[in-house]
């Protein structure tokens, strides 16, 4: 029943995720054995009205999700699925909004420098603390209220009276990026694009037209010239390419194509830092140059200070931001490994 798989979808998010899978499937048994006696004492299906009723009776997902939390203390079992969910959330968003302001403050200052980075990341878990610290006194004043003065809250938070199950979230895709298998069709079609990516790569030494457009022509005819880094840029770009194509084939051939691979994407990505990392270190940062330096020096030096000057914080932005995706793929693979390792030994 979509109902059902929709309802525990929604407990799942609110369970230890250690046990994850063993509870789900516990409580999936459990449910549909209900289900079962219920329709056998009708002698049909239920309705999606009676269905609804049901689950209702039951009750909202995250109070099932409470019985198979560890024992709380400080706040306890009833309201502390609706602690952890907001916690998770008001954390996320502190920091989201404290790496926006910590990165205006560096790159708008005249002199941003990586020391001004690091202080910042230094300083998150000092937000990161008075975020939790706030929440969890929050949450601690509402369970002694909700423990001494029943009648002052009618209905415990996280419990709505009146929650239906008609509004439970859709079932997420078995499709969601690195679950669902690709077919042989599309393995075929990644390495045929593959091929033609890396053959117009190639081609764009030769003919700058395919990657700049009308741009090539401006170039050629302004008195600017891209600055000798972005040739290594360019081969790294190319190499990464062949390495990536080439372990696409190797899956093609060995039939392992079916899933990704979150290992070779989590490599492609770290050697992919390698030619923002060349960029970002070379000297005196002139990824724009002046063809005719001694006769344009007076004209167009001011223009050339700032466009690279643009080009090395825009790289900077790009290097966080790759770094910080790369940081969550890898913390995000490696609590799916323990969490197995973990479900292995229960």
């Amino acid at each position: 029943m979509e109902l059902l798989d929709r309802y525990l979808q929604a407990v799942k998010k609110h369970l230890p995720w250690q046990r994850q899978d063993d509870i789900l499937a516990e409580l999936r048994v459990n449910l549909e054995s209900q289900l079962e006696d219920r329709e056998a004492e009708l002698g049909r299906p239920l309705t999606t009205r009676e269905a609804e009723d049901w689950l209702k009776q039951i009750g909202p997902p995250i109070q099932i999700a409470a019985r198979y939390q560890p024992q709380q203390y400080l706040i306890g079992p009833a309201i502390f699925p609706t602690y952890w969910y907001v916690m998770k959330l008001v954390s996320l968003w502190a920091m989201a909004v404290y790496g926006i302001v910590s990165a205006i403050q560096i790159f708008s200052a005249d002199n941003p420098t990586w020391t001004s980075a690091l202080e910042a990341l230094l300083r998150a878990p000092v937000v990161l603390l008075n975020t939790a610290t706030w929440v969890t006194l929050t949450f601690a004043v509402l369970e002694l209220v909700v423990a001494n003065y029943p009648g002052v809250w009618p209905g415990i938070p996280g419990y709505p009276v009146d929650w239906s199950p008609a509004k439970l979230p859709a079932l997420e895709k078995d499709g969601a990026p690195g679950n669902k298998p690709r077919s042989h069709a599309q393995a075929i079609a990644q390495v045929i694009f593959g091929f033609v990516f890396l053959g117009w790569l190639l081609l764009i030494p030769q003919y700058p037209y395919l990657l700049m457009g009308p741009g090539a022509g401006f170039l050629r005819a302004s008195p600017f010239q891209l600055g000798p880094a972005w040739v290594a840029f360019f081969w790294w770009i190319v190499a990464l390419n062949v390495v990536q194509l080439g372990w696409r084939c190797l899956d093609l051939a060995r039939g392992a194509w079916q899933r990704r691979r979150p290992v070779q994407e989590i490599a492609i990505k770290l050697f992919g830092l390698i030619p923002f990392v060349i960029l970002l270190t070379q000297p005196g940062h002139l990824f724009v140059t002046l063809k005719h330096p001694e006769l344009d020096q007076s004209v167009h030096g001011a223009t050339v200070d700032t466009i690279n000057h643009g080009i090395f914080h825009a790289l900077q932005v790009v290097c966080v931001i790759i770094v910080l995706q790369l940081a969550w793929e890898i913390v995000q693979e490696s609590l799916k490994a323990y969490r197995k390792r973990i479900a292995a030994t229960l």
